[in-house]
């Protein structure tokens, strides 16, 4: 597999009071790889402290004057951007130039993928399971309440498809928003991130209406190093914007009565099941 010489790939992070260091070895890993020709910062911060993280000509930094939430930001640079791939990663992601490379040949190879995740890895290197089913009400409500009960973990079981190895490709609906590699057309032709919600579950709506478009993929051949925080099990009132988005995904996506949550997420578990 190759990669065109003229290929425009752009990416964005989303600030929000960051530890710099941790900070720095995002902004790093995007302007390591040369496939990288422009790197948004969307700083929702009080103060604009973390714009001296802006010093190469590659990177363009935008301080916003309020914090108008994760896929707002985001929305910002897909808004600027005319490139044929766009990279949106958390800021606590890190990775070496071989994965842009890895997944721009991958989606040079099959033009009916319209986004790809690479490995998800903890700093420890363990496998982060960021590979799951569209949710119901159950998943989200039920994993959060009682995700300690045999109910619960046997909820867990199914939407985080345990049953998968992480060892070969597949059609995943429902990928990590910590690391988005897509098409460029296919983010401006849905307009980013829906706005209403204000943080969690923006990715499982991006990814879900890629989905009605093109091929949601993951690709286990590259990985990337994702420090990972359930901030939302610490914090009430991020507990409380959780909730919210919750209830924002399912009066949009359908509660109980989601029909093509059920045809959708059938084609990943038969997939898997073909592997065994």
């Amino acid at each position: 597999m190759g990669t065109r010489v003229n290929m425009e790939i752009t990416a964005s992070i989303v600030l929000y009071e960051n530890d710099i260091e941790e900070l720095r070895k995002a902004v790093d890993s995007c302007l390591a790889s040369p496939l990288i020709q422009e790197l948004y910062l969307i700083d929702n911060s009080r103060t604009d402290r973390l714009k001296q993280l802006a010093q190469d000509q590659r990177v363009s930094y935008i301080h916003n004057p309020r914090n108008i939430g994760f896929g707002a930001a985001h929305n910002v640079a897909i808004g600027e951007i005319t490139s044929d791939y766009h990279l949106i990663i958390n800021p606590d992601i890190c990775f070496s130039p071989d994965v842009i490379e890895s997944l721009a040949a991958f989606m040079e190879s099959d033009h009916s993928v319209g986004t790809v995740m690479p490995k998800i890895l903890y700093n420890g290197g363990e496998i982060q399971r960021l590979c799951k089913l569209l949710p119901s009400p159950l998943n989200l409500f039920g994993r959060r309440f009682a995700g300690k009960s045999k109910w619960g973990q046997a909820l867990d079981a199914s939407y985080e498809l345990y049953d998968f190895g992480y060892d070969y490709v597949l059609d995943v609906p429902n990928l990590s928003g910590c690391f988005i590699f897509a098409r460029t057309s296919l983010l401006k032709q849905l307009g980013g991130f829906d706005t209403r919600y204000f943080m969690y579950l923006e990715d499982v709506d991006l990814i879900r209406r890629i989905g009605q478009h093109a091929r949601t993929v993951f690709y286990p051949y590259v990985h990337v190093y994702h420090g990972y925080r359930k901030e939302s099990y610490a914090s009430g009132k991020l507990m409380r914007i959780h909730i919210l988005s919750a209830i924002k995904y399912f009066n949009k996506w359908g509660w109980f009565f989601d029909a093509d949550r059920k045809k959708i997420n059938k084609i990943t578990l038969d997939a898997i099941a073909k592997h065994k």
